[in-house]
Protein backbone atom coordinates (compact mmCIF):
# COMPACT_ATOMS: atom_id res chain seq x y z
CA UNK A 1 0.00 0.00 0.00
CA UNK A 2 3.19 2.47 0.62
CA UNK A 3 5.53 2.71 -0.95
CA UNK A 4 9.63 3.52 -0.30
CA UNK A 5 12.49 5.08 -1.58
CA UNK A 6 14.32 4.19 -4.42
CA UNK A 7 17.39 3.60 -1.69
CA UNK A 8 16.99 3.18 1.97
CA UNK A 9 19.68 4.21 4.02
CA UNK A 10 20.66 2.37 7.65
CA UNK A 11 19.35 5.37 9.48
CA UNK A 12 15.99 5.42 7.47
CA UNK A 13 12.86 4.67 9.27
CA UNK A 14 11.60 2.59 6.57
CA UNK A 15 12.80 -0.83 6.75
CA UNK A 16 12.58 -3.26 3.38
CA UNK A 17 12.55 -6.37 5.40
CA UNK A 18 12.19 -7.45 9.07
CA UNK A 19 10.94 -10.04 10.86
CA UNK A 20 7.08 -9.80 11.23
CA UNK A 21 6.66 -13.31 12.17
CA UNK A 22 8.07 -12.49 15.87
CA UNK A 23 6.01 -9.43 15.97
CA UNK A 24 2.91 -11.64 15.03
CA UNK A 25 3.74 -13.99 17.93
CA UNK A 26 3.80 -10.95 20.13
CA UNK A 27 0.19 -10.16 19.19
CA UNK A 28 -1.25 -13.71 19.54
CA UNK A 29 1.06 -16.29 20.48
CA UNK A 30 -0.09 -16.58 24.20
CA UNK A 31 -4.03 -16.73 22.79
CA UNK A 32 -3.05 -18.99 20.05
CA UNK A 33 -1.53 -21.31 22.98
CA UNK A 34 -5.28 -20.99 25.14
CA UNK A 35 -7.45 -21.64 22.04
CA UNK A 36 -5.51 -24.54 20.99
CA UNK A 37 -5.41 -26.24 24.61
CA UNK A 38 -9.29 -26.41 24.00
CA UNK A 39 -9.59 -26.97 20.17
CA UNK A 40 -10.65 -23.15 19.96
CA UNK A 41 -8.01 -22.49 17.33
CA UNK A 42 -8.73 -22.36 13.89
CA UNK A 43 -7.94 -25.87 12.03
CA UNK A 44 -6.75 -24.51 8.55
CA UNK A 45 -4.32 -22.00 10.69
CA UNK A 46 -2.79 -25.47 11.37
CA UNK A 47 -1.92 -28.14 9.31
CA UNK A 48 -4.95 -29.77 7.28
CA UNK A 49 -3.88 -33.48 7.92
CA UNK A 50 -6.62 -36.10 8.91
CA UNK A 51 -5.02 -37.19 12.06
CA UNK A 52 -5.01 -33.47 13.13
CA UNK A 53 -8.67 -32.76 11.62
CA UNK A 54 -9.76 -35.71 14.22
CA UNK A 55 -7.75 -34.35 17.09
CA UNK A 56 -8.84 -31.10 16.76
CA UNK A 57 -12.61 -32.40 16.84
CA UNK A 58 -11.58 -35.10 20.04
CA UNK A 59 -10.38 -32.16 21.52
CA UNK A 60 -13.97 -30.32 20.96
CA UNK A 61 -15.56 -33.57 21.73
CA UNK A 62 -13.91 -33.88 25.48
CA UNK A 63 -14.03 -29.97 26.03
CA UNK A 64 -18.15 -30.18 26.05
CA UNK A 65 -18.18 -33.52 27.54
CA UNK A 66 -16.10 -32.23 30.70
CA UNK A 67 -18.66 -28.88 30.36
CA UNK A 68 -21.41 -31.27 30.82
CA UNK A 69 -20.07 -33.72 33.03
CA UNK A 70 -20.18 -30.60 35.47
CA UNK A 71 -23.41 -29.32 34.31
CA UNK A 72 -26.05 -32.41 33.96
CA UNK A 73 -25.37 -34.73 37.56
CA UNK A 74 -25.70 -31.31 39.32
CA UNK A 75 -28.44 -30.03 38.07
CA UNK A 76 -30.30 -33.63 38.81
CA UNK A 77 -29.02 -32.86 42.41
CA UNK A 78 -30.47 -29.60 42.62
CA UNK A 79 -33.76 -31.18 41.11
CA UNK A 80 -34.00 -34.23 43.28
CA UNK A 81 -32.33 -33.95 46.70
CA UNK A 82 -31.41 -30.17 47.53
CA UNK A 83 -34.61 -29.03 49.82
CA UNK A 84 -33.01 -25.52 51.60
CA UNK A 85 -32.96 -22.66 49.58
CA UNK A 86 -29.30 -21.36 50.05
CA UNK A 87 -28.27 -24.67 49.26
CA UNK A 88 -30.29 -23.72 46.02
CA UNK A 89 -29.03 -20.66 45.26
CA UNK A 90 -25.32 -22.30 45.94
CA UNK A 91 -25.34 -24.25 42.65
CA UNK A 92 -27.38 -22.27 40.94
CA UNK A 93 -24.16 -19.97 40.44
CA UNK A 94 -21.84 -22.47 39.07
CA UNK A 95 -24.50 -24.06 36.72
CA UNK A 96 -25.43 -20.87 35.37
CA UNK A 97 -21.64 -20.59 34.79
CA UNK A 98 -21.20 -23.61 32.71
CA UNK A 99 -23.82 -22.79 30.98
CA UNK A 100 -22.28 -19.80 29.97
CA UNK A 101 -19.14 -21.70 29.35
CA UNK A 102 -20.95 -23.86 26.91
CA UNK A 103 -22.46 -21.33 25.13
CA UNK A 104 -19.17 -19.17 24.83
CA UNK A 105 -17.36 -22.54 23.60
CA UNK A 106 -20.01 -22.97 20.70
CA UNK A 107 -19.92 -19.46 19.50
CA UNK A 108 -16.09 -19.66 19.40
CA UNK A 109 -16.39 -23.00 17.81
CA UNK A 110 -19.21 -21.59 15.24
CA UNK A 111 -16.94 -18.52 14.26
CA UNK A 112 -13.68 -20.54 14.24
CA UNK A 113 -13.60 -19.42 9.67
CA UNK A 114 -14.14 -15.58 11.11
CA UNK A 115 -11.59 -15.74 13.87
CA UNK A 116 -9.21 -17.32 11.10
CA UNK A 117 -9.86 -14.18 8.78
CA UNK A 118 -8.90 -11.62 11.98
CA UNK A 119 -5.77 -13.79 12.67
CA UNK A 120 -4.62 -13.48 9.09
CA UNK A 121 -5.92 -9.89 8.97
CA UNK A 122 -3.59 -9.45 11.57
CA UNK A 123 -0.69 -11.22 10.25
CA UNK A 124 -0.77 -9.22 7.12
CA UNK A 125 -1.15 -5.64 9.05
CA UNK A 126 2.60 -6.89 10.76
CA UNK A 127 3.84 -7.52 7.33
CA UNK A 128 3.01 -4.17 5.60
CA UNK A 129 3.85 -2.29 8.74
CA UNK A 130 7.25 -1.16 7.63
CA UNK A 131 7.76 2.11 8.60
CA UNK A 132 9.98 1.90 12.07
CA UNK A 133 7.11 4.74 14.02
CA UNK A 134 4.37 2.86 13.10
CA UNK A 135 5.79 -0.39 14.35
CA UNK A 136 6.55 1.28 17.40
CA UNK A 137 2.90 2.24 17.96
CA UNK A 138 1.85 -1.54 17.06
CA UNK A 139 4.09 -3.27 19.60
CA UNK A 140 3.22 -0.86 22.20
CA UNK A 141 -0.40 -1.50 21.64
CA UNK A 142 0.32 -5.83 21.20
CA UNK A 143 3.19 -5.39 24.45
CA UNK A 144 -0.43 -3.80 26.31
CA UNK A 145 -2.59 -6.18 25.00
CA UNK A 146 0.02 -9.11 26.37
CA UNK A 147 -0.27 -7.53 29.92
CA UNK A 148 -3.86 -7.61 29.92
CA UNK A 149 -3.88 -11.23 28.31
CA UNK A 150 -1.81 -12.33 31.14
CA UNK A 151 -3.45 -10.38 34.07
CA UNK A 152 -6.96 -12.40 32.59
CA UNK A 153 -5.37 -15.92 32.74
CA UNK A 154 -3.91 -15.23 36.17
CA UNK A 155 -7.55 -14.51 37.19
CA UNK A 156 -9.41 -16.79 35.71
CA UNK A 157 -7.01 -20.02 36.62
CA UNK A 158 -6.31 -18.94 40.03
CA UNK A 159 -10.14 -18.51 40.91
CA UNK A 160 -10.24 -22.23 39.71
CA UNK A 161 -7.39 -23.22 41.88
CA UNK A 162 -9.08 -22.14 44.47
CA UNK A 163 -12.59 -23.17 44.25
CA UNK A 164 -11.84 -26.51 42.19
CA UNK A 165 -8.97 -27.84 44.81
CA UNK A 166 -8.25 -25.21 47.88
CA UNK A 167 -11.91 -24.79 48.96
CA UNK A 168 -12.96 -28.35 49.07
CA UNK A 169 -9.57 -29.43 50.70
CA UNK A 170 -9.39 -27.14 53.48
CA UNK A 171 -13.70 -28.19 54.12
CA UNK A 172 -11.89 -31.49 54.89
CA UNK A 173 -13.65 -35.19 54.61
CA UNK A 174 -17.27 -35.95 56.03
CA UNK A 175 -17.72 -38.82 57.71
CA UNK A 176 -21.21 -39.64 57.98
CA UNK A 177 -21.71 -42.17 61.40
CA UNK A 178 -24.55 -43.84 60.01
CA UNK A 179 -23.36 -45.17 57.23
CA UNK A 180 -19.85 -45.23 58.74
CA UNK A 181 -18.22 -43.73 55.24
CA UNK A 182 -15.62 -40.70 54.91
CA UNK A 183 -15.22 -38.95 51.29
CA UNK A 184 -14.41 -35.88 50.25
CA UNK A 185 -17.03 -33.27 48.99
CA UNK A 186 -17.90 -32.34 45.24
CA UNK A 187 -18.29 -28.26 44.43
CA UNK A 188 -20.45 -29.89 41.81
CA UNK A 189 -22.46 -32.72 43.50
CA UNK A 190 -23.97 -35.70 42.11
CA UNK A 191 -27.03 -37.05 42.40
CA UNK A 192 -27.61 -40.58 43.41
CA UNK A 193 -29.49 -41.14 40.97
CA UNK A 194 -26.92 -41.44 38.92
CA UNK A 195 -23.88 -42.51 41.13
CA UNK A 196 -23.15 -42.73 44.84
CA UNK A 197 -19.95 -40.44 44.96
CA UNK A 198 -19.45 -40.86 48.90
CA UNK A 199 -17.86 -44.30 47.88
CA UNK A 200 -13.86 -45.04 47.19
CA UNK A 201 -12.60 -44.48 44.20
CA UNK A 202 -15.63 -42.97 42.68
CA UNK A 203 -15.57 -39.92 45.19
CA UNK A 204 -11.75 -39.64 44.24
CA UNK A 205 -12.65 -40.11 40.80
CA UNK A 206 -15.01 -37.86 40.89
CA UNK A 207 -12.65 -34.96 42.74
CA UNK A 208 -10.33 -35.18 40.03
CA UNK A 209 -12.30 -35.09 36.69
CA UNK A 210 -14.45 -32.33 38.39
CA UNK A 211 -10.54 -30.59 38.56
CA UNK A 212 -9.63 -30.99 34.88
CA UNK A 213 -13.46 -29.80 34.13
CA UNK A 214 -13.01 -27.02 36.11
CA UNK A 215 -10.07 -25.98 34.20
CA UNK A 216 -11.09 -26.26 31.20
CA UNK A 217 -14.38 -23.80 32.00
CA UNK A 218 -11.82 -21.64 33.48
CA UNK A 219 -9.74 -22.53 29.78
CA UNK A 220 -12.41 -21.59 28.18
CA UNK A 221 -13.06 -17.70 30.20
CA UNK A 222 -9.82 -17.02 29.64
CA UNK A 223 -9.97 -17.40 25.64
CA UNK A 224 -12.90 -15.49 25.40
CA UNK A 225 -11.10 -12.32 27.12
CA UNK A 226 -7.61 -13.24 25.45
CA UNK A 227 -9.34 -13.12 22.10
CA UNK A 228 -11.78 -10.15 22.76
CA UNK A 229 -8.65 -8.35 24.21
CA UNK A 230 -5.90 -9.34 21.17
CA UNK A 231 -8.33 -8.43 18.26
CA UNK A 232 -9.68 -5.16 19.64
CA UNK A 233 -5.89 -3.60 20.68
CA UNK A 234 -4.75 -4.43 17.21
CA UNK A 235 -7.80 -2.48 16.14
CA UNK A 236 -6.87 0.30 18.20
CA UNK A 237 -3.24 0.09 17.47
CA UNK A 238 -3.94 -0.17 13.49
CA UNK A 239 -6.20 2.93 14.32
CA UNK A 240 -3.24 4.79 15.79
CA UNK A 241 -0.87 3.96 12.88
CA UNK A 242 -3.99 6.07 10.80
CA UNK A 243 -3.85 9.14 12.87
CA UNK A 244 -0.21 9.45 12.09
CA UNK A 245 -0.80 8.84 8.54
CA UNK A 246 -3.83 11.65 8.79
CA UNK A 247 -1.28 13.78 10.39
CA UNK A 248 0.91 13.42 7.72
CA UNK A 249 -1.28 13.69 4.87
CA UNK A 250 -0.86 17.26 3.66
CA UNK A 251 3.14 17.11 4.07
CA UNK A 252 3.99 13.58 3.78
CA UNK A 253 6.11 11.25 5.29
CA UNK A 254 9.46 9.13 3.93
CA UNK A 255 7.24 6.47 2.95
CA UNK A 256 4.50 8.29 1.26
CA UNK A 257 4.09 9.34 -2.40
CA UNK A 258 4.60 12.93 -3.36
CA UNK A 259 1.14 12.72 -4.62
CA UNK A 260 -1.96 14.28 -2.04
CA UNK A 261 -4.22 12.35 -3.82
CA UNK A 262 -2.67 8.95 -3.56
CA UNK A 263 -2.36 9.39 0.07
CA UNK A 264 -5.58 10.18 0.39
CA UNK A 265 -6.50 7.13 -1.30
CA UNK A 266 -4.18 5.29 0.68
CA UNK A 267 -5.54 6.60 3.95
CA UNK A 268 -9.36 6.47 3.10
CA UNK A 269 -8.51 2.37 1.98
CA UNK A 270 -7.19 2.22 5.46
CA UNK A 271 -9.61 3.23 7.34
CA UNK A 272 -12.47 1.23 5.45
CA UNK A 273 -10.15 -1.89 5.73
CA UNK A 274 -9.57 -1.10 9.77
CA UNK A 275 -13.71 -0.32 10.14
CA UNK A 276 -13.99 -3.81 8.32
CA UNK A 277 -12.03 -5.10 10.69
CA UNK A 278 -13.83 -4.26 13.77
CA UNK A 279 -16.99 -5.30 12.11
CA UNK A 280 -15.92 -8.60 11.54
CA UNK A 281 -14.59 -8.61 15.23
CA UNK A 282 -17.82 -7.74 16.17
CA UNK A 283 -19.39 -10.71 14.80
CA UNK A 284 -17.02 -12.99 16.43
CA UNK A 285 -17.62 -11.53 20.06
CA UNK A 286 -20.92 -9.98 20.13
CA UNK A 287 -22.70 -13.40 20.99
CA UNK A 288 -20.18 -13.74 23.79
CA UNK A 289 -20.26 -10.28 24.90
CA UNK A 290 -23.89 -10.82 25.23
CA UNK A 291 -23.64 -14.31 27.16
CA UNK A 292 -20.74 -12.39 29.53
CA UNK A 293 -22.47 -9.79 30.30
CA UNK A 294 -25.95 -11.21 31.11
CA UNK A 295 -24.26 -14.17 32.77
CA UNK A 296 -21.75 -11.63 34.77
CA UNK A 297 -24.83 -9.90 35.51
CA UNK A 298 -26.34 -12.90 37.46
CA UNK A 299 -22.81 -14.31 38.96
CA UNK A 300 -22.06 -10.96 40.68
CA UNK A 301 -25.08 -10.81 42.17
CA UNK A 302 -25.07 -14.35 43.61
CA UNK A 303 -21.42 -14.57 44.34
CA UNK A 304 -22.62 -11.62 46.70
CA UNK A 305 -25.07 -13.31 48.18
CA UNK A 306 -23.01 -16.09 48.91
CA UNK A 307 -20.00 -14.24 49.95
CA UNK A 308 -22.24 -12.48 52.65
CA UNK A 309 -23.74 -15.67 53.93
CA UNK A 310 -20.31 -17.38 54.30
CA UNK A 311 -19.18 -14.11 56.51
CA UNK A 312 -22.28 -15.30 58.60
CA UNK A 313 -21.56 -18.91 59.04
CA UNK A 314 -17.88 -18.31 59.57
CA UNK A 315 -16.34 -20.53 56.84
CA UNK A 316 -13.28 -18.39 56.28
CA UNK A 317 -12.03 -20.69 52.82
CA UNK A 318 -15.36 -20.19 51.52
CA UNK A 319 -15.56 -16.82 51.98
CA UNK A 320 -12.22 -15.86 50.47
CA UNK A 321 -12.66 -17.88 47.67
CA UNK A 322 -16.03 -16.23 46.82
CA UNK A 323 -14.49 -13.03 47.26
CA UNK A 324 -11.58 -14.12 44.52
CA UNK A 325 -14.13 -15.51 42.31
CA UNK A 326 -15.73 -12.13 42.78
CA UNK A 327 -12.98 -10.04 41.80
CA UNK A 328 -12.47 -12.38 38.65
CA UNK A 329 -15.88 -12.12 37.23
CA UNK A 330 -15.75 -8.13 37.68
CA UNK A 331 -12.15 -7.97 36.41
CA UNK A 332 -13.56 -9.84 33.16
CA UNK A 333 -16.96 -7.60 32.63
CA UNK A 334 -14.81 -4.58 33.18
CA UNK A 335 -12.18 -6.25 30.38
CA UNK A 336 -15.18 -6.55 28.08
CA UNK A 337 -16.00 -3.29 28.99
CA UNK A 338 -12.92 -1.11 28.60
CA UNK A 339 -11.93 -2.52 25.48
CA UNK A 340 -14.86 -1.34 23.70
CA UNK A 341 -14.36 1.95 25.21
CA UNK A 342 -11.24 2.00 23.73
CA UNK A 343 -12.26 1.29 20.22
CA UNK A 344 -14.96 3.68 20.34
CA UNK A 345 -12.74 6.00 21.86
CA UNK A 346 -9.83 5.82 19.22
CA UNK A 347 -12.86 5.85 16.02
CA UNK A 348 -13.85 9.28 17.45
CA UNK A 349 -10.13 10.12 16.97
CA UNK A 350 -9.83 10.02 13.50
CA UNK A 351 -12.32 12.29 12.89
CA UNK A 352 -10.94 14.88 15.71
CA UNK A 353 -7.33 14.52 13.84
CA UNK A 354 -9.05 14.93 10.54
CA UNK A 355 -10.42 17.83 11.38
CA UNK A 356 -7.10 19.39 13.17
CA UNK A 357 -4.22 18.82 10.41
CA UNK A 358 -4.10 22.03 8.00
CA UNK A 359 -6.54 20.88 5.33
CA UNK A 360 -6.97 24.57 4.66
CA UNK A 361 -3.49 23.79 2.74
CA UNK A 362 -5.04 21.13 0.75
CA UNK A 363 -4.86 22.53 -3.02
CA UNK A 364 -8.50 22.98 -4.89
CA UNK A 365 -11.69 20.64 -3.45
CA UNK A 366 -9.47 17.92 -2.11
CA UNK A 367 -10.01 19.19 1.45
CA UNK A 368 -13.61 17.82 0.62
CA UNK A 369 -12.37 14.20 1.01
CA UNK A 370 -11.49 15.07 5.18
CA UNK A 371 -15.07 15.35 5.33
CA UNK A 372 -15.84 11.72 4.25
CA UNK A 373 -12.81 10.64 6.76
CA UNK A 374 -15.25 12.50 9.70
CA UNK A 375 -18.45 11.46 8.61
CA UNK A 376 -16.90 7.66 8.53
CA UNK A 377 -15.65 7.98 11.88
CA UNK A 378 -18.73 9.29 13.36
CA UNK A 379 -20.86 6.83 12.12
CA UNK A 380 -18.15 4.01 13.13
CA UNK A 381 -18.97 0.49 14.12
CA UNK A 382 -18.76 0.03 17.69
CA UNK A 383 -18.41 -3.12 19.77
CA UNK A 384 -21.34 -4.60 21.16
CA UNK A 385 -22.92 -7.28 23.27
CA UNK A 386 -25.44 -9.00 20.74
CA UNK A 387 -26.18 -6.16 19.12
CA UNK A 388 -27.99 -4.57 21.97
CA UNK A 389 -25.65 -3.07 24.36
CA UNK A 390 -22.91 -1.05 23.87
CA UNK A 391 -19.47 -2.16 25.37
CA UNK A 392 -18.22 0.91 27.38
CA UNK A 393 -17.18 1.82 30.67
CA UNK A 394 -21.21 3.22 31.49
CA UNK A 395 -22.05 -0.47 30.39
CA UNK A 396 -20.14 -1.68 33.10
CA UNK A 397 -21.36 0.77 35.76
CA UNK A 398 -24.89 -0.66 34.87
CA UNK A 399 -24.25 -3.92 35.25
CA UNK A 400 -22.66 -2.94 38.64
CA UNK A 401 -25.51 -1.22 39.43
CA UNK A 402 -28.10 -4.24 38.45
CA UNK A 403 -25.94 -7.05 39.98
CA UNK A 404 -26.61 -5.22 42.96
CA UNK A 405 -30.01 -4.31 42.67
CA UNK A 406 -30.72 -7.97 42.37
CA UNK A 407 -28.67 -8.86 45.60
CA UNK A 408 -30.59 -6.44 47.32
CA UNK A 409 -34.04 -7.90 46.23
CA UNK A 410 -32.57 -11.75 46.97
CA UNK A 411 -31.64 -10.73 50.14
CA UNK A 412 -35.13 -9.77 50.86
CA UNK A 413 -36.78 -12.83 49.19
CA UNK A 414 -34.94 -15.26 51.43
CA UNK A 415 -34.35 -13.39 54.72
Amino acid sequence: MRGSPPSIQKSSPVAIAYDHEKYVRLSIQQTRWILKSIGAWPRSLESTSPLNRYAHLLMNVICIGLVIFLFVPCALFVALEVEDTYSTLKFTGPLSFCLMVFLKYISMIFHGKDIRVCVEHVKSDWMNTRHRGDRAIMVRNAEFARRLVMICTIFTYGSAAFYHIAMPISAGKITEEDSNMTYQPLVYPVARAIVDTRHSPISEIFFWIQCVAGFVTQAVTAAACCLTVVLAIHACGRLEVLVQWIVHLVDGREDFCNNVDERLAIIVREHVRILRFISLTEKVLHEISLVEIVGCTLNLCFLGYYVIMEWEIGDFATYVTYVILLISFTFNIFLFCYIGELVAEQCKRISEISYMIDWHRLAGRKALAVILMIAMSNSSVKLTAGNIIDLSISSFGDVIKTSVAYLNMLRKLTS
